[in-house]
């Protein structure tokens, strides 16, 4: 991914107990999470929460939003709790004033979070800022018209030229990709989506093409693509250089 840093998919499917392996320096790691699942698992993860979480999740109106917000929270809360050696009720996580999710306290893990229908994705390392996105791929009539509001014009051009299936794929790729960089910068909406280019084609040797108005922003931030299924676009940024 970038010099020194390497990247391991995972599926919660292998957790037993709540052992995790060790994150190591310069070690990505990003946990696949599916939305469907036994409901004494569910009840499992949703012990996990913290009152504020629990009152949360009973604010959701529709039952799939509700379960994916328990499963990816408690989820999250199980991982983290793995990496440091804390019981997960104990942990205190925050958001910065942009949204940005953070645990309180004296560690190092740094973790962002995605979920879309049917999966959730949690990324973890230490020291280097981190974001991820998945989005589901699905038909978009509007594609075009959302590019013309929200892409950079590079990005704009290079989607273009495509039309049908491949025009599909390659929104949501481009959408997942600068998701992650956001997410990852933790500015939120205050950096606009056309402040910086992305390639949108699948097998782009470099993915964060240019950085405005600092071009040196983009040699700070590696962006690749995550292997799920065909069915989603996802994407993780990464700091080059760890936080202080």
């Amino acid at each position: 991914m970038c010099s020194g840093v390497s990247v391991e998919v995972r599926d919660c499917c292998g957790l037993r107990d709540g052992v995790v392996p060790g994150l190591c320096p310069d070690v990505v790691d990003v946990w696949m999470r599916r939305l469907e699942v036994a409901q004494a698992l569910e009840a499992d993860l949703y012990s996990l929460l913290s009152p504020d979480e629990r009152e949360q999740a009973a604010r959701y109106r529709v039952e799939r939003a509700r379960r994916a917000f328990v499963l990816t929270r408690g989820t999250l809360r199980s991982l983290i709790a793995g990496y440091i050696g804390k019981p997960p009720q104990e942990l205190v996580l925050k958001r910065t004033p942009h949204g940005k999710p953070f645990l309180d306290g004296p560690f190092d893990l740094r973790f962002n979070v995605s979920h879309t229908e049917g999966l959730a994705l949690l990324a973890f390392v230490r020291k280097r800022e981190i974001g991820v996105d998945v989005e589901k791929i699905r038909p978009q009539p509007d594609a075009s018209k959302l590019a013309e509001r929200f892409f950079s014009i590079r990005e704009r051009s290079d989607l273009a030229h495509l039309s049908g299936s491949d025009l599909q794929k390659a929104f949501f790729r481009c959408w997942s990709r600068k998701e992650a960089y956001i997410k990852a910068r933790g500015d939120g909406l205050s950096l606009p989506l056309d402040q910086f280019d992305v390639s949108v084609a699948a097998d782009a040797s470099r993915i964060l093409l240019a950085t405005r108005p600092d071009p040196s922003e983009a040699s700070r931030w590696l962006v690749r693509d995550l292997p799920t299924s065909p069915e989603y676009a996802a994407a993780l940024a990464v700091a080059e250089m760890t936080a202080a």
